[in-house]
């Protein structure tokens, strides 16, 4: 999709389909779209969206709700439903009128829910035998302001086909994202930019490394598992090394602990943080942000055969912690941990993982936050700005001693799930924590908020969740820097 600003009006570019959004108690510019908001067929009503023709021109007009509460996030909402009802009407070329008095920040998120709502993944699917049927596909998107936001245009851009790339390789089934085609898409991604390489481990170096957790988890599958370690330093980079870790699942049985059959093909979805993770580093290399960082993709299957870790083995991480392993359904913080004590090894300074970890946490928090755990009050806040700023919201809950204790194991050092069930979000968090050490270290555990996001730039399918957020979080140490 190509992506401008222009001084002009909506009404002199050459674009097909024409954007106004209207607050509540204000009017439309033109005196025959106002009568559409008097008669009430349009509506000043958040997110809603009314078609109209005026001189042979398309015009949406969108309802913004209060101005008091216009947001960048409610602006990625009204963009998502502008384009979804474009796509609807055919529209090639889609013109948007920055709402008056609007900043930077929501001329990309405008472009951010733009693109995010024009995501398709139809690879597997039949074309339409006719033409017709075939989906409309947004070619261009005119921002109309007389300010000066082609930087925010640019850097939105990138954003928004970074998060859909993660949306692709979520989507995708088993059988065609492997571990090793994980490590592809990083590798591939590594040819594309001077400034960020990637080395990958398969099972013999991973063991060799000492990472006995990660070796256990993909000990069960035929697949070759991937250690994926990405590096990247822009040019003029200082302050810390970021790490960022990534939970790459690509199909979670389970194990031997197997899970119930219900929605079992959503567990595709278990690799959701290393997606974000590989494609978040792309778009900051994209992007030529002046930070260092280091990334750990942990890419595995999760299955049961007869060589599978069991419940009751014991093993070695490479921080030279022993674990339990009391349920191998558990196996997402094993990874992590070898992959944490990686990181660190590799020089991260600052580190954040993602994982679809828990269940409970979807339980505790639903579709709406990720939660958010972390042994560094600073760290921490500078993660919630991201998400707060990215609107991929993050809700922080608490180490405790408490806590700390149900992980202790009884035959080894840790064990990987505690029984009774209690604080299961907290308690994997507490798990990771004890491989962290003291360097600041947050956890976003994304089971909630990775795929069927319900919001109107991602409803079903993966979310890009966490994309956005790690560029953020990147791009304030930037601009730190």
């Amino acid at each position: 999709m190509q992506v401008h600003a222009t001084a002009d009006p909506p009404s002199q570019t050459a674009a097909d389909t024409l954007v106004v959004g209207v607050f509540e108690g204000e009017q439309a510019a033109q005196a025959s779209l106002q009568k559409l908001f008097d008669s009430g067929e349009a509506k000043h009503t958040g997110g809603s969206v009314a078609v109209a023709h005026e001189e042979s021109r398309r015009w949406l007009l969108v309802g913004l709700g209060k101005r008091e509460e216009w947001s960048p996030e409610l602006a990625r909402m009204g963009a998502a439903r502008a384009a979804q009802r474009a796509a609807q009407l055919g529209a090639r070329s889609l013109c948007w009128e920055l709402p008056y008095g609007s900043d930077v920040a929501v001329a990309g998120a405008l472009v951010e829910g733009t693109i995010l709502a024009s995501y398709r993944f139809d690879r597997y699917k039949k074309p339409p035998e006719d033409p017709a049927e075939q989906p409309a596909v947004l070619d261009e998107l005119i921002l109309s302001t007389p300010a000066d936001v082609a930087a925010a245009l640019a850097r939105a851009q990138v954003l928004g086909e970074a998060a859909n790339a993660a949306r692709t390789l979520q989507d995708t089934p088993a059988n065609d994202m492997t571990p090793t085609d994980l490590a592809n898409r990083a590798k591939a991604l590594a040819d594309e930019f001077e400034h960020l390489s990637v080395s990958v481990e398969g099972r013999s170096e991973i063991i060799a490394r000492g990472m006995g957790a990660f070796a256990a988890v993909a000990a069960g599958s035929y697949e070759e598992p991937a250690l994926i370690t990405m590096r990247y330093e822009g040019r003029g980079a200082s302050g810390p090394t970021l790490g960022f870790i990534g939970k790459a699942v690509t199909f979670d049985t389970g194990g031997i602990s197997l899970k119930p059959g219900d929605h079992l093909e959503e567990m595709k979805y278990d690799m959701s943080g290393g997606a974000a993770v590989i494609e978040a580093v792309g778009a900051i290399a994209r992007l030529g942000l002046a930070v260092r960082l280091v990334a750990v993709v942990g890419a595995t299957e999760n299955m049961p055969s007869g060589r599978s870790v069991k419940p009751g083995d014991i093993v070695r991480t490479l921080a030279g912690i022993s674990v339990e392993v009391n349920n191998t359904d558990a196996e997402g913080r094993l990874v992590l941990a070898d992959c944490i004590a990686h990181a660190i090894a590799e020089g991260a300074e600052r580190l954040i993982d993602l994982a679809t970890l828990t269940g409970a946490c979807l339980v505790a928090l639903g579709h709406t936050h990720a939660g958010l755990v972390s042994n560094n009050d600073e760290w921490c806040a500078q993660v919630a700005a991201a998400a707060q700023t990215t609107g991929e919201l993050a809700w922080r809950l608490p180490l405790h001693p408490e806590y700390a204790k149900l992980v202790k194991g009884t035959f080894a050092d840790l064990n990987n799930a505690p029984g009774g069930r209690l604080a299961g979000a907290i308690t994997a968090a507490e798990f990771l924590c004890r491989f962290a050490g003291e360097t600041p270290w947050a956890h976003l555990d994304i089971a909630g908020t990775a795929w069927n996001l319900g919001r109107a730039y991602a409803e079903t399918g993966g979310s890009g969740y966490g994309v956005r957020l790690l560029v953020e979080l990147a791009g304030a140490g930037d601009a730190a820097g």
